[in-house]
């Protein structure tokens, strides 16, 4: 373990960054956590206090002030711990796109969940296997509070992840029990996301010269976002012959602003994305005209 000088200011470490992965990895070197929806979060206690810092080093210690507080609580001398700033749901489960509204106007409903400590109490523990980092970042935080340690979750790679996308989550995050702390991205921390599949209206298509071209989806009447088309040239052509007779809709109510040819109902669209309420990495993976059988495909 490294020890700077006796009561050096602390600075800002740029994080480690798991690298995004299909599947999760096989054997029992690796660990398995929830992968939250929220912000990446660096705590740093000194002789100067407490402050907050984002993914990108920017100073957030104003905007989390009730996680400062309860962080200026623990007891050591100086530490800096990364974690997830959260704010969790009616079913308990992380938010994203609540979490900016509430760091702004309910930051008392803000949770930090740590799962890595890098420095504690004048020691550089980078150079320390993850396993004993994370022992010691137990130790260190209360049970109880609004700063929470992310437990491993228990049982292979592929039956966590499975577990997890099952329950709702946005997916896991692997690392290696071995692993050093080393800043910037790294395949010994692995991001795996859950991904869904479900049918939606085609409401729209961009065509955009020098751009990925995008069907536009909507759910029940609520506007959903795009997806990019993968399909090879036939299947495209094919895609654009349905299109071309639905084109000359009006643009849906609120959407007049976006580029887009808007088509009239009937073009249903099977979509892979991220588990959220909008989509996030959509692909359109099948389509089909309302009055045709869904594909087993």
């Amino acid at each position: 373990m490294r020890k700077p000088a006796g009561g050096a200011r602390l600075s800002f470490i740029r994080p480690m960054e798991p690298e995004l992965v299909e599947q999760p990895p096989d054997g029992d070197g690796w660990s398995h956590e929830i992968k939250f929806d929220g912000y990446r979060t660096q705590a740093i206690k000194d002789a100067d206090g407490i402050r907050f810092f984002t993914k990108n080093g920017f100073d957030w210690t104003a905007k989390y002030r009730p996680l400062a507080v309860e962080a200026a609580g623990i007891e050591a001398e100086s530490f800096i711990f990364e974690g997830e700033t959260i704010v969790t749901n009616e079913a308990g489960l992380s938010d994203f796109h609540a979490l900016r509204s509430a760091i702004t106007r309910r930051p008392l409903e803000l949770y930090l969940v740590a799962f890595d400590l890098l420095h504690l109490n004048g020691h550089d523990l980078r150079d320390m296997p993850l396993q004993d980092r994370r022992e010691i970042l137990q130790a260190l935080i209360p049970a109880g509070g609004h700063i929470q340690f992310s437990e491993a979750l228990p049982g292979a790679g592929g039956a966590v992840y499975h577990l997890a996308c099952e329950a709702g989550l946005e997916g896991i995050v692997s690392k290696r029990l071995d692993s050093v702390y080393r800043s910037g991205s790294t395949m010994n921390w692995r991001k795996i996301k859950c991904y869904v599949e479900k049918e939606m209206d085609i409401i729209g298509v961009q065509r955009e010269p020098g751009k990925p071209a995008m069907v536009l989806m909507a759910d029940k009447g609520r506007y959903m976002g795009g997806a990019f088309i993968p399909f090879r040239a036939d299947k495209r052509q094919a895609l654009w012959d349905r299109v071309q007779g639905k084109t000359g809709a009006p643009p849906p109510k609120g959407l007049a602003k976006q580029k887009a040819e808007w088509l009239k109902p009937g073009l249903v669209g099977r979509v892979r994305f991220l588990k959220g309420e909008k989509l996030r990495h959509a692909s359109l993976k099948d389509f089909r005209e309302t009055d045709e059988p869904v594909s087993d495909v």
